[in-house]
């Protein structure tokens, strides 16, 4: 199973939104229809 590939502008958007405005995380992975753990940082 291959997983989908998002472009730098995509993540960089959504990181913007947690980071700089403030949103929750899940909130904006709910938004993106996305999950959470695709917008965790790389452990």
């Amino acid at each position: 199973m291959s997983s989908k590939r998002y472009t730098e502008a995509f993540k960089l958007e959504a990181v913007k939104q947690i980071t700089e405005q403030g949103y929750k995380l899940t909130d904006i992975a709910n938004r993106l229809g996305i999950t959470s753990k695709s917008l965790r940082p790389l452990q």
